[in-house]
């Protein structure tokens, strides 16, 4: 009997070859020797990620191949497949393996894209009516992988997840095809000529991006005014706020006249009461990709997708376990390992701690919420000092994080005495709060940074003291919301559930935790960073001009909400479970289609697209702008990122950049700015913080500089 194995790549293969005896090694397939979990030998093969894939739109219909609104909707009568471009030797030399198989094993990742890698290649393969049985592991060291052979899963769930993935695969087809045509067309009518791509993800992602950008851009900061005191005890000084926030220096001022306190004015307080705390925070849970990804992107700038690419590299090391795991627990059989090895796992981090307790804590340990994959954690395989001297150093600062994280569950909590001081001037309570760490507990195994030391000790104080005081209005200023860092934008797509106000829909959101999964969302954040709708700077998102106009013609329908994209995971996910139909959820899709053909041209026409369509509109003609201001000689034409003169040959050095603080300066500034000295006050600019501000440009020596309105 001839068994098959299929992995999804050859890197995949190798580590499972290794379990084994090999008795040949060729360029596309690997084959075991008879050992004791096969003892008729078997071949191991390999895709290269996707071997196939949907077919374009030209291969259907070549009147598809124009964009044109006339041959939308585009929807196949079938969806057919293709091998994908550059992979045919290798699709070859699998398809003859399979078709000589007796039994096949599905070996590609264990979600529903190895799912779809394994049925898509077997169909196009033409194989069929072999009996098939699925590989299901969390990690690639020897022993797991024997046991995960030793013990394969029928193929009944695997079927009913490739039906998902494949689903997911034709839908996203649809709205991509089909949306990206008729934005691109109707923005084009419209004077744009910019390709949009959409999609049923990328495109919501990109709407939060903007509707944040918009809350800053918008956001009035307004003065606020408190009371604050300073205070001089017997053993040292202190100072503290009371419970008063007002609008206006006047209203905050009465009341301190009303109690016959005047500012800055030295007079006797009361210690009225002090209250002391014993207070514990817990160890953190150990780590799913996307909390890794948060994580490293706030302390070393990591992207998701660096991260991902990373913690892959050490499990194909055989260091940690499956990477795209979106669970934060660990089932008895993992704690069991981790207990054993904790000594060993200590001794590789320098971690000399008494375990708080061997025991598993539900906190960490239930198997009732594992469901593919548990949370990611070391294996158990401990590397020599020389093994993680080798690794990277993004596979090093991961592996180490992965590493604290599980051993914390074994520390102690981190223990501190909260102190409340509240003191009584003219009848107007004060309140100090103080912060006394007891035990580091599972902080030890992190180091300690300047921000994290100790905060100054509130001084020894008694009911009943008396104390001098001084007290004043403090003036304060609401501030506008942050722009997203990559690591946010993370965390924003897993919960936001949060922004949605319909209770129904934000149930469905946080049912399916957000909109993309676990293994898709920094794909999805380096896809729209390819289409250039976002771009990062030092680790801050922001819009770009393109991105404004595909949030203002998308504004009002579904393609803008998280909901739609979370209403179809949730109807996936009963394709998964075998409750749902592939056929119904097409019919879906497809009314979905028709009613944004018929109501997305009057969108766009009744959209303002006159600032953006001006910015995001690339010139690639060489035609002279305005005469340039420093030699009187060359014509300034654009450049790719920059305007300059056509004398550089002949010495001229002068430029202006396209984009000055975060905005896209256009031929037309650039005249005026040329010409009159100056611009018109322009709105758009954004300071190293993010923060939005007007100002006009002006020329001065040849020097491009700002000038404020109120100055």
């Amino acid at each position: 009997m001839s068994i098959v194995i299929l992995a999804e790549k050859p890197s995949q293969a190798k580590a499972y070859a290794e379990a084994f005896p090999v008795a040949k090694k060729t360029k596309h397939f690997i084959e075991l020797a008879p050992n004791e979990v096969f003892p008729s030998g078997a071949v191991i093969t390999w895709g290269i990620g996707h071997l196939v894939e949907l077919k374009a739109p030209a291969e259907y219909d070549s009147a598809w191949k124009r964009w044109k609104l006339d041959v939308l909707p585009m929807i196949p009568s079938k969806y057919e497949f293709k091998v994908a471009k550059g992979k045919w030797e290798q699709f070859q030399e699998v398809k003859k393996l399979l078709k000589g198989a007796d039994v096949l094993i599905n070996a590609c990742d264990v979600d529903r894209e190895g799912s779809n890698i394994f049925y898509s290649i077997l169909r196009q393969a033409g194989v069929r009516n072999k009996p098939i049985q699925r590989l299901w592991i969390n990690s690639l060291e020897a022993d797991e992988i024997r046991a995960g052979f030793r013990q394969l899963q029928d193929n009944a769930k695997d079927l009913r997840m490739f039906k998902e993935a494949e689903t997911r695969q034709i839908s996203d087809w649809l709205v991509g095809m089909n949306a990206s045509r008729l934005y691109t067309v109707l923005l084009k009518q419209q004077g744009l000529n910019e390709v949009m791509s959409i999609g049923r993800v990328q495109s919501p992602t990109v709407f939060m991006i903007y509707e944040r950008q918009c809350e800053i851009e918008n956001f009035k900061p307004k003065k606020f005014y408190e009371l604050i005191g300073k205070f001089n005890a017997a053993q040292g000084e202190y100072s503290g706020k009371a419970k008063v926030k007002k609008e206006t220096y006047e209203e905050a001022l009465a009341i301190l006249t009303q109690a016959g306190i005047a500012e800055n004015t030295p007079l006797p307080g009361t210690i009225q009461k002090v209250t002391k705390k014993m207070k514990r925070n817990l160890p953190p849970k150990l780590h799913s990709l996307s909390t890794l990804q948060q994580k490293a992107n706030r302390l070393w700038k990591f992207s998701p997708k660096m991260v991902l690419e990373t913690v892959q590299k050490l499990y194909e090391k055989k260091l940690v376990s499956y990477p795209r795991s979106d669970c934060q627990f660990i089932t008895p059989a993992e704690f069991a390992y981790l207990k054993e090895q904790l000594p060993a796992f200590q001794d590789i981090m320098k971690a000399n701690f008494e375990p708080a307790s061997l025991a598993p804590s539900k906190r960490y340990v239930d198997a009732s919420k594992v469901e593919e994959h548990y949370a990611i954690i070391p294996t158990k395989t401990v590397p020599t000092v020389a093994k993680l001297a080798k690794l990277s150093d993004p596979e090093k600062r991961l592996y180490v994080e992965i590493m604290r994280t599980t051993l914390a569950m074994f520390h102690r909590d981190y223990m501190y005495e909260e102190t409340t001081i509240e003191t009584n001037v003219q009848d107007i309570v004060f309140y100090s709060v103080g912060k006394v760490e007891k035990d580091r507990g599972f902080q030890e195994l992190w180091p300690q940074k300047k921000d994290d030391k100790e905060p100054p000790k509130l001084p020894i104080v008694e009911q009943d003291e008396e104390v001098a005081a001084l007290i004043h209005v403090h003036e304060g200023e609401t501030k506008p919301p942050k722009p997203f860092t990559e690591g946010q934008l993370i965390q924003m797509m897993k919960t936001c559930g949060k922004l949605v106000d319909d209770e129904t829909e934000s149930d469905i959101l946080k049912e399916v935790e957000g909109i993309g999964t676990e293994a898709t969302r920094a794909g999805i954040i380096e896809t729209i960073k390819r289409h250039e709708y976002i771009q990062v700077t030092k680790n801050i998102v922001s819009l770009t001009p393109k991105g404004r106009v595909l949030c203002q013609v998308i504004t009002g329908s579904l393609l803008a909400s998280p909901t739609m994209t979370a209403k179809w995971e949730t109807y996936l996910r009963k394709i998964g479970e075998g409750t749902g139909t592939q056929e119904a959820f097409f019919a879906s899709v497809e009314k979905f289609l028709r009613h944004l053909i018929d109501t997305t041209p009057a969108m766009v026409a009744k959209t303002d697209l006159s600032e953006a369509k001006e910015a995001a509109t690339p010139v690639s003609s060489t035609k002279p702008i305005v005469t340039c201001p420093a030699c009187k000689e060359g014509q300034l034409i654009e450049h790719k990122s920059f305007y300059g003169c056509t004398n550089y040959k002949g010495g001229c050095k002068f430029t202006v950049s396209k984009i000055i603080a975060q905005k896209k300066i256009s031929p037309k500034q650039l005249t005026d700015l040329v010409t009159n000295g100056e611009t018109a006050e322009l709105k758009g600019f954004k300071s190293k913080k993010g923060n939005p501000f007007n100002a006009k440009l002006m020329l001065e020596n040849n020097k491009v500089t700002f000038a404020f309105a109120d100055k």
